[in-house]
């Protein structure tokens, strides 16, 4: 209430305040005034209710002076810091002072950083481009599901994306012993691509052996394939067989050997009919640098790999496989597919453009989504031109 008095109003009334005799002291063993000398006690007690006259004073004081700021238009704009807030020196006022008490730095996680795909897709136009449509092929064993954050990205960013299960992955239904052929391995892809509308093209990832079935898809339907993106994939020459591809790497990578699990449902006597892969191998041997969690969802949800397409040698033309831009994706922590196997796919038959991945093994929708992101829509970008 002292705040709607003008300064020499408050100083008479604090004055007059002041003239009065001493209160009373009550006391504290009884509830009674007394009109006696008070004891030391007593003169104790006088002292602290002087004090509180004097914290009194100081509150009517800061009181009017921030009534006559507000009238002046002149007030500090509130803080929700519980902290009182003095105005800074003039040299001090550009500082800007962190809000946390804490002396510990601040960890420089994703989460703080700000993201890849943030600062890519700013001032990308994906109208722009000649397709905005990705299709992803998952690697032996995968399904769709290992692309959940890569789906997530580019659809974030304003692409249109689609990830395929073949033929005995995923959720797809057929048994993996079953499946006879790569042509009916990829066929989901491959009506996937018959479907497009004329003129219609999309860019096609392929992970792993998903690499042979891109190639696959690009030999039957060229017209309808911008683009080819081929990661930590077989990316064979016309003659040639996965198989062959990883025979190369004997003495490279005995791990791999370790991991694989022939099937035989057609009994001993027989070829294999599918590979599994040793779960309790699948942490070193694919997911080195892959998040705990990624991992567990990759143990309850790989499935085993067909052996007949893995055996079957591609015929690949030049007119029709040779005519698309090829991209390579190098992961450079890769124990499945190590960097000279890698490097000696892409010697075999040079791409247009090659990019290395540092600290991703050989999943790197798991391990480095954003770095693969950003390649992924790097590719994009490229202008096509007759190859």
């Amino acid at each position: 209430s002292l705040g709607c008095f003008s300064n020499n109003e408050l100083k008479k009334r604090l004055s007059k305040r002041s003239a009065k005799p001493p209160a009373p002291i009550v006391s504290r063993s009884t509830s009674r005034t007394t009109g006696t000398v008070p004891s030391s006690s007593s003169k104790r007690e006088n002292t602290t209710i002087t004090l509180d006259d004097s914290f009194i004073r100081q509150q009517a004081l800061a009181a009017v002076w921030l009534f006559q700021q507000h009238q002046n238009g002149s007030l500090l704009p509130f803080d929700r810091s519980t902290s009182v807030q003095y105005p800074l020196p003039s040299s001090t006022k550009k500082k800007k002072y962190p809000r946390s008490s804490s002396s510990r730095p601040r960890s420089l996680s994703s989460d703080s950083l700000p993201q890849p795909h943030h600062l890519i897709n700013q001032d990308l136009k994906v109208d722009n481009l000649e397709t905005k449509h990705f299709v992803l092929v998952h690697g032996g064993g995968f399904g769709a599901w290992c692309w959940y954050k890569t789906i997530a990205l580019l659809k974030e960013g304003g692409f249109e994306v689609d990830a395929v299960d073949l033929t005995g992955s995923g959720i797809h239904s057929c048994d993996t012993n079953s499946i006879a052929s790569l042509a009916q391995y990829v066929k989901p892809l491959t009506d996937f691509l018959e479907k497009l509308g004329d003129g219609e093209k999309v860019i096609l990832v392929g992970h792993d052996i998903g690499g042979a079935c891109v190639s696959y898809a690009m030999e039957l339907y060229p017209s309808k394939v911008s683009k080819a993106i081929f990661i930590a994939a077989a990316m064979l020459a016309s003659g040639q067989s996965t198989l062959d591809m990883f025979s190369q790497q004997t003495g490279l990578n005995d791990l791999m050997q370790c991991a694989q699990i022939f099937l035989y449902a057609n009994g001993k006597d027989h070829p294999p009919t599918a590979i599994d892969l040793d779960k309790t191998l699948l942490k070193d041997f694919m997911f080195n640098q892959s998040p705990a969690k990624d991992v567990a969802l990759a143990s309850v949800s790989m499935r085993p790999i067909p052996f007949a397409p893995v055996t079957e040698k591609l015929s690949l033309s030049k007119a029709n496989y040779g005519s698309i831009q090829r991209f390579y994706i190098k992961t450079q922590e890769d124990f499945a597919i190590p960097v000279p196997l890698q490097e000696a796919m892409i010697n075999s038959d040079p791409p247009q453009q090659v990019f290395q991945m540092k600290g991703s093994d050989h999943s790197p929708f798991f391990s480095k989504p954003q770095a693969l992101h950003r390649i992924l829509v790097e590719i994009s970008e490229i202008q096509s031109k007759q190859v």
